[in-house]
């Protein structure tokens, strides 16, 4: 594979791992208050099996995208919109799990050992 090949799969991988950050996001700040508390435990399960899923398939250092991709859209989502609405209340108990847990779990996806994400067979 030359390089120029290479780096732009490395982009396609960045760009994908950013969008599903974004994708991820955007889902669970809509849906994050729906049946509490199971609504709050389905969106936090879903950040962190979209981080292992990354961090299987891109490696450890595009989490670091998937991150940001989370983030921006989270923090953009819960400013108030053109009508005064919001999605994460000001102060509201569940808006903090869910920021914080978020980051919590992106954080647990990113310590899980190495070898669980390795294609090296295990000896017996």
């Amino acid at each position: 594979m030359s390089a120029a090949a290479r780096r732009s799969s490395g982009l396609g991988r960045w760009a994908a791992v950013v969008a599903l950050g974004v994708v991820v996001g955007v889902g669970g700040t809509v849906l994050h208050r729906a049946v509490p508390p199971w609504g709050m435990a389905v969106c936090l399960a879903l950040v962190l099996s979209a981080t292992v899923v990354t961090r299987a398939w891109a490696g450890l250092l595009p989490v670091v995208g998937y991150a940001v991709g989370w983030l921006a859209v989270v923090q953009v989502l819960s400013l108030s919109g053109p009508g005064g609405d919001v999605l994460v209340p000001a102060g509201d108990a569940l808006g903090y799990v869910w920021g914080i847990g978020g980051m919590v779990a992106i954080g647990i996806g990113c310590f899980l050992p190495g070898r669980w994400f390795s294609d090296v067979p295990v000896r017996p």
